[in-house]
């Protein structure tokens, strides 16, 4: 459609008419318009986000540029490779298809080895494989949802709140706007439980606007034996039924080619017509197209391989007239090496030799066939038991039919001759043997053992065993199902990450609107800082695994409080048990609300949480809950509590949040400017200079402290009776110290001046001697020796004299310590 432009209402400047009148008419021409109205000469144009230019060439049918005869060509082709991959896959599937039957699903009478014979199967099997898909539907499929957002890189506050939205948009998208979700996923469980694999199908429907996730049956997806996976494999076949009226659809809407199928041909493979009987189905009354969607590698020479390399594409194939329906592309449009997309999803029971996996039909089959086998013998003899047959002569009649005779009743009988027993002879049933029954309890209980379905016996475990030991048990009774559950975890994951592929693709761009209340709902850039992973836990297949996992965690952190997040840990340990509504049980922390002392020191005694605010009187707080904590009549009225031991924990506990923020307020004083947020991350300079600046302030903190401390002890020191006590005895002692220095000075001296007379008298000994030698020698010395002598005599006067004034002081010393000590001992209080 081409558009005129309307000719401008304003005037145009001189000399453009002229150019006007020489160039034509200038039009636009819109291409592929989603819709244009035209209404009063006006114009609107609906245009498809988010479509560019070549997706139509790229998406389109490439059938329809194929002859016939490349078509038929290659549908030979593909149609032989599927029949060779059902050939690789016939004895698994065998198993499979006989292994039905052990369900008992279908009731029938049986006619062998009479009529009215026991028909009952063991539910060994449907027992195992109920229990499993109850056990992985809870674990896999919660009431919160199944998806669970993970952070990719560093953690910030903006990309949490993103993980937020994506896992409740996720979740919102599974649990609601995809009703079938749920009902699949649970036909899934069933399906792999039973035959070891399952798969989902993951697309965009175009008819629902939204994205679907569909179970796959084992049987119906068809992948050579001897493949790895569904990622490196050369074909995919997915055999699909639709009926006339759905493929006209398809066929209308251009996504298949519009030819003449004529009637749904019957075709039905010895494997289907198996499954359906054993289901109660009857596979003749069948009249839908079998289709088979075929994933595979080619090259068509269409341009898309330069080199020769085969590319993926799906090809799709009515199966009864071997007609090509359609050709696509299976790759990225902006993908330079056109790697294959993956549209499935494969589960996994246990992993074999091949592509497939053992269910529970390979794994117990034999022995759920041989407990339906001991069982139906054991019926079967308690029936021949209880109502026996025989031999009876030919003249022997009963009057009436031959119908089994009914307890208290007698009927009359024609005896040709002697008595009634000489004319029967009863077969000698045994009664249903005990060492049969013995041997079948034993084959199903190494069954349930095996599929790990026998359950773990809480009898045989003591009840004051430790957590450890009891994880221990539990891991080891579990370990099979914890490796069959870590494998749904993986595939999961595979399946919500191809789903939140197609959700993010079709989210606007932009949040479509702010409520006043609530969150806003995720867009594109928000899945692209996340991944989603499934909420269940690899490493705990079931929830009493988990439970004793965190009681471990819990007695651990009991042991050592300082290095975990209490809050935290309880939360985790509420959400593993399913609790709801957990922030009105565990309030946030921004939910808390400051409180004066009284009101906190009533919480704690009642056992509610308190927390402390940076801002607050932490010293005016400290004080009124120590004075609390003293109390003697709080002490004796929660003494009697029996939670006492846990009321005075939180109280030392938020005492302690307030000397940590006083700590920070001092701190701050020293520093005189205020410190950072707590919770704001500094870049590495600023730490390296804030925390030398600390250490300063600390420094200072800690003399100023260590100061005020002595002084306090100081003050209370000299008030203390005792210590006064103390004081004067320490007074007395050293008075008494001192007396006795003085009294050694004093005997020091004594015999310092002792020596010094000793000295004296030798000296005059001597100076008399040599008088007496001069005397005898020279007469005229008389006089000068008589003068010595004098002074000799008067020293010695002078020395005895001295000797006696220091006995006296001696005397007089001790007079006065004597004095001394009666009165100290006077002045000395009375005990």
């Amino acid at each position: 459609m081409a558009t005129n432009i309307d000719k401008s209402l304003s005037q145009a400047p001189q000399g453009l008419e002229e150019l006007a009148s020489t160039q034509p008419d200038l039009s636009i021409e819109i291409e592929n318009p989603e819709s244009v109205t035209l209404d009063d000469g006006s114009m609107e144009i609906t245009i498809v986000p988010g479509k560019e230019e070549g997706d139509d060439e790229f998406n389109a049918n490439l059938a329809e540029e194929l002859d016939e005869g490349q078509l038929t060509e290659l549908s030979g082709d593909l149609v032989g490779e599927f029949d060779a991959d059902i050939n690789s896959r016939k004895d698994w599937l065998t198993t499979y298809v006989d292994g039905l039957e052990l369900l008992g699903l279908k009731v029938e009478d049986r006619t062998e080895p009479w009529p009215g014979a026991c028909n009952v199967y063991h539910p060994l099997m449907t027992e195992a494989l109920v229990k499993f898909q109850a056990e992985t539907m809870m674990e896999t499929f919660p009431a919160a949802g199944p998806v669970k957002t993970q952070i990719v890189g560093k953690q910030t506050r903006e990309k949490e709140e993103a993980a937020e939205r994506v896992q409740e948009d996720m979740n919102y998208q599974l649990m609601q706007e995809m009703p079938e979700y749920r009902p699949e996923h649970e036909r899934m469980l069933w399906g792999l439980g039973l035959a070891g694999n399952a798969f989902k199908k993951v697309y965009f429907d175009p008819s629902m606007n939204r994205q679907v996730s569909m179970y796959v049956p084992a049987e119906d997806m068809v992948v050579p034996y001897g493949a790895s996976n569904l990622e490196t494999t050369e074909r995919v076949t997915h055999v699909m039924r639709k009926t006339k009226n759905e493929l006209r659809k398809l066929q209308v809407a251009g996504f298949y080619r519009d030819v003449d199928l004529g009637e749904p041909f019957l075709d039905i493979d010895e494997a289907e017509k198996k499954i359906a009987e054993k289901l109660g189905f009857n596979p003749t009354e069948d009249d839908r197209y079998k289709i088979l969607e075929m994933h595979v590698n080619l090259d068509l020479e269409n341009g898309d391989s330069e080199d020769g390399i085969a590319l993926p594409y799906v090809v799709t194939i009515e199966k009864g007239t071997g007609t090509i329906l359609a050709i696509r592309r299976n790759w990225n449009p902006d993908d330079k090496l056109k790697a294959k997309r993956q549209h499935f999803v494969h589960y996994g029971y246990i992993p074999g030799f091949g592509f497939y996996c053992f269910g529970l039909i390979h794994l117990i089959g034999a022995f759920a066939k041989s407990g339906t086998m001991i069982l139906r013998q054991l019926v079967d003899a308690g029936t021949l038991s209880n109502l026996p047959g025989g031999l009876k002569s030919r003249g022997l009649r009963i009057k009436g039919d031959d119908t089994p005779i009914a307890p208290g009743e007698f009927r009359d009988v024609d005896v040709p001759s002697g008595a009634i027993r000489d004319n029967i002879l009863m077969l000698p049933y045994k009664e249903p043997s005990q060492v049969l029954n013995a041997l079948m309890n034993q084959i199903i209980e190494e069954g349930r053992a095996f599929a790990n379905a026998e359950g773990l016996k809480v009898s045989d475990m003591s009840a004051n065993a430790p957590v450890g030991t009891t994880l221990a048990i539990l891991e080891r009774t579990l370990k099979v199902t914890s490796a069959i559950q870590s494998r749904i975890y993986y595939a999961m994951r595979q399946e919500f990450r191809l789903l939140k592929g197609i959700i993010r693709d079709y989210t606007p761009s932009e949040y479509n609107y702010d409520p006043e209340i609530g969150d806003r709902r995720a867009k594109q850039a928000d899945y692209d800082n996340c991944d989603v992973i499934p909420v269940s836990d690899p490493n705990a297949s079931t929830m009493s695994q988990k439970v004793v996992q965190y009681q471990a965690v819990m007695q651990m952190a009991a042991a050592s409080p300082q290095i975990y997040d209490q809050v935290e840990l309880n939360k985790q340990m509420l959400e593993v048990l399913g609790i709801k509504n957990i922030g009105k049980l565990i309030p946030a922390a921004e939910d808390f609300k400051p409180k004066d002392p009284v009101s906190e020191n009533m919480n704690i005694i009642n056992g509610k949480p308190v927390k402390a605010f940076i801002y607050q009187d932490h010293e005016a707080h400290i004080a009124v809950h120590m004075a609390a904590m003293q109390d003697p009549k709080i002490q004796q009225m929660v003494g009697q509590n029996p939670q006492s031991n846990a009321i005075q924990a939180a109280a030392m506990a938020h005492i302690n949040e307030h000397v940590a923020f006083e700590y920070r307020k001092q701190l701050e004083e020293q520093l005189g400017v205020p410190l950072p947020n707590m919770d704001e991350t500094l870049p590495e300079d600023i730490e390296y200079e804030l925390s030398k600046l600390m250490s300063d302030a600390a420094r200072k903190l800690l003399q100023k402290d260590q100061s005020e401390v002595q002084q306090q002890q100081a003050q209370q020191q000299q008030q203390d009776p005792i210590v006064q006590m103390q004081q004067q005895e320490l007074q007395l002692k050293a008075q008494d110290l001192q007396i006795k220095q003085q009294k050694t000075m004093a005997d020091i001296q004594s015999d310092l001046q002792r020596l010094a007379l000793d000295k004296m008298r030798i000296e005059s000994q001597e100076r008399i001697a040599g008088a007496q030698i001069g005397a005898n020698a020279v007469m005229d010395d008389k006089q000068l020796e008589a003068k010595q002598l004098l002074e000799g005599t008067r020293i010695g006067v002078e020395a005895v004299r001295a000797n006696d004034q220091l006995a006296h002081q001696k005397d007089q010393s001790e007079k006065q310590q004597a004095i001394q000590m009666q009165q100290m001992n006077k002045q000395q209080p009375k005990e």
